[in-house]
């Protein structure tokens, strides 16, 4: 099961054959680890997150309990442990569009996002979502920030990670809490999207 590892980074290339050597010498089973990542992807992932934002669509006192406390809020439904020991929570309004990013590595919430995109890991949204928001937004997400809405960024760590609120889409009065969550997406809860319309979803 050798393979060629040469279009791969240093550090890619030496998880590759550490991953390789557990698979071949039998300490590891690719099924059980294909199995953690679907579960840390849909079911523990992206998912976890819509539930979050949804409630604070629809329920006044948990969104202030999520603005003051995020990480206690989202314990309260359930989502704690690694990755989230620490989260704050930023809203999206008419005013102000937050973006997440993690400059050191990749330090993201996993119980409420899942595992991190590639893209997110990369050096290059790394360091030019720092230098020009604006402009990886419109040129990587197609996502256009108007001049007047004030554009921040926020880098995670290891002691902080962060979770955007994105803004509820119009149209969406009289909505369940469980049809909100479809209009939730990863994208949007690390800033680099906004969350669906009702049009979006329809189509």
């Amino acid at each position: 099961m050798t393979e060629h590892l040469s279009h791969y980074s240093e550090y890619e290339a030496r998880t590759k054959a550490i991953e390789t050597l557990l698979y071949e010498r039998g300490i590891v089973n690719p099924d059980a680890v294909d199995r953690i990542v679907q579960y840390y992807e849909s079911d523990l992932g992206p998912l976890n997150g819509a539930k979050v934002v949804a409630r604070t669509w629809v329920d006044s006192a948990y969104r202030d309990w999520v603005a003051r406390d995020a990480t206690a809020a989202m314990a309260s439904l359930g989502y704690a442990g690694e990755q989230a020991h620490q989260i704050t929570a930023v809203f999206n309004d008419s005013k102000t569009h937050h973006v997440v990013v993690c400059t050191l590595c990749s330090c993201y919430p996993w119980p409420v996002l899942g595992l991190p995109p590639a893209w997110y890991k990369s050096m290059e949204y790394r360091s030019r979502v720092v230098a020009d928001p604006r402009g990886v937004l419109r040129r990587d997400f197609d996502l256009d920030i108007p001049d007047d809405v004030d554009v921040r960024v926020w880098d995670s760590s290891s002691e902080i990670r962060y979770i955007v609120i994105p803004e509820r889409p119009a149209g969406t009065e009289g909505w369940t809490e469980e049809q909100l969550i479809t209009l939730v997406t990863r994208d949007a809860m690390i800033g680099v999207k906004k969350a669906l319309t009702p049009r979006e979803v329809a189509a």
